[in-house]
């Protein structure tokens, strides 16, 4: 290897300063792309994310991960479809932030699992019980690709359904002011009144107030802010205190992680276009 690249250093200066320059141009052209059109930057990173794996890993023949992916697409499909009905039937919501919240604790457990066995391996005690490294490591790195690509996955398609489902019900818009005047006895979030009496049909379960006085069920908020993702309150939009809300300790590790998987969205859905796009330049100009 030595002897085939001798006197190419010149070369690879050359190429390591076109992968640098690439980097940060396309760096500054997503967050260009992404606070001026954010809708089309959203949706064309879902699309990417969703596509990109599929093309490798049935390049690669990996049918464990084709069998998740066609399972996770059926369903998320289904649910999707539920989402931008309408009208959007006053049981919707709840299936949607249910579907959402169980992959998102699901791709938690997965990526955690899938840490520490990385971890254990790397500290030798996957040894105590007779495991060979490389069995370990390559268990343990599947599981937090697991994790970390559905939680992602799932986080943005929960993002598009909470949108679609607000602006159905009509008490939130991304942009402008909402179509419908909130009343004190309806979540805004799903629309259905926030008690009910026993002899009436709804939800029963328990409310929570935001800073700014606006009352929702608690399984309703809670999925708008962790699994939609979004941190305002779905009528006046004012901030939501994440801290406050999630009070119990271990409840903030799930709003640490899905800070994680915003994160490496990036990591999933734009870095092999970006490797793609410098191996193409590198190829034009006749570097190896």
């Amino acid at each position: 290897m030595h002897a085939k690249h001798k006197g190419h250093e010149s070369m690879h200066a050359e190429m390591v300063l076109i992968l640098i320059v690439t980097l940060v141009i396309a760096q500054l052209v997503l967050v260009q792309w992404k606070q001026r059109h954010p809708k089309s930057y959203n949706l064309v990173t879902l699309f990417q994310m969703w596509v990109v794996p599929l093309y490798f890993t049935t390049k690669l023949h990996w049918w464990r991960f084709l069998v998740t992916w066609f399972i996770f697409s059926v369903v998320t499909a289904y649910v999707t479809y539920r989402a931008t009905r309408k009208p959007l039937v006053c049981t919707t919501p709840r299936l949607v932030y249910k579907w959402f919240l169980l992959l998102y604790k699901i791709s938690y457990a997965t990526g955690i699992v899938g840490y520490t066995v990385v971890m254990f391996t790397l500290f030798g005690i996957n040894l105590i019980f007779r495991i060979k490294p490389e069995d370990a490591m390559d268990f343990g790195v599947s599981l937090l690709f697991y994790g970390l690509y559905y939680g992602v996955l799932g986080r943005d398609f929960a993002e598009m359904c909470a949108d679609f489902m607000a602006s159905t019900v009509g008490y939130y818009s991304a942009s402008g002011m909402p179509t419908k005047h909130l009343s004190d006895s309806i979540c805004a979030v799903c629309g259905q009144p926030i008690l009910v009496d026993v002899s009436e049909e709804g939800i029963i379960e328990n409310t929570y107030r935001l800073s700014c006085n606006h009352v929702f069920h608690e399984f309703c908020i809670r999925g708008w802010c962790i699994v939609g993702k979004k941190q305002i309150c779905p009528y006046c939009k004012e901030k939501v205190d994440l801290k406050r809300m999630f009070s119990n300790p271990w409840e903030r590790p799930h709003v640490m992680y899905g800070q994680l998987l915003d994160w490496l969205r990036y990591l999933v859905a734009w870095q092999p276009v970006i490797i793609g796009l410098v191996q193409g330049i590198n190829y034009i100009l006749g570097l190896e």
